[in-house]
């Protein structure tokens, strides 16, 4: 059977939909072709095993979370400092609550992972490739910090998108931006 590529996008961009609101568990074939508002059966079609769907889902979200690659290169134009950092920093907080089903997606195919051993292989090695090219990335761009430093801000950024996404209130008497300003200033001195 030929597959077009705008559907299999169109079903992709409905599983994000779908792990974002109901969670691996409500990630079904059926409830796939019903959020992507097509003939029963269509999903089965592109993704004849759940395996296949869920590392799909996950190129998928790298997609959608890549920044643009002109709005990048603008922002890369700044002399390499921390402030350049937090620059950075928050226009991934910003990417991320523009696309919030996108990172809910990821944490929801995280927690699968703990359960399902093929999964949490390619997971692994998603993940790592996505680290690695961003500490690629910042020490190539000649930001301040070294590979250490970096993993840091990865983490203290995954903690602050975490809490974002699933419990805003807690961070509501603190500005994000000056989270994030003092957190690139002390890891990176």
């Amino acid at each position: 059977m030929r597959q077009n590529p705008a559907r299999r996008t169109a079903l992709l961009d409905a599983a994000i939909e779908v792990l974002a609101r109901e969670g691996s568990r409500g990630l079904t074939l059926r409830a796939l072709d019903a959020e992507a508002a097509v003939p029963k059966g269509t999903a089965s079609n592109y993704f004849p095993h759940r395996a296949e769907l869920l590392a799909q889902v996950m190129r998928r979200i790298l997609g959608r979370l890549t920044p643009e690659e002109n709005a990048l290169a603008d922002t890369m134009r700044a002399e390499p400092s921390t402030e350049l950092v937090s620059t950075l920093l928050k226009q991934l907080v910003e990417r991320m609550r523009a696309d919030r089903s996108s990172h809910l997606a990821l944490l929801e195919l995280r927690l699968e992972a703990t359960r399902r051993p093929e999964l949490h292989v390619e997971l692994t090695q998603f993940m790592t490739e996505q680290l690695e090219a961003n500490i690629d990335f910042h020490l190539g761009a000649g930001l301040p910090g070294d590979r250490t430093g970096v993993v840091l801000l990865y983490l203290a950024t995954l903690g602050l998108i975490v809490d974002d996404l699933t419990v805003p209130g807690l961070l509501e008497p603190y500005s994000t931006d000056k989270l994030i300003e003092e957190l690139a200033q002390r890891v990176l001195r």
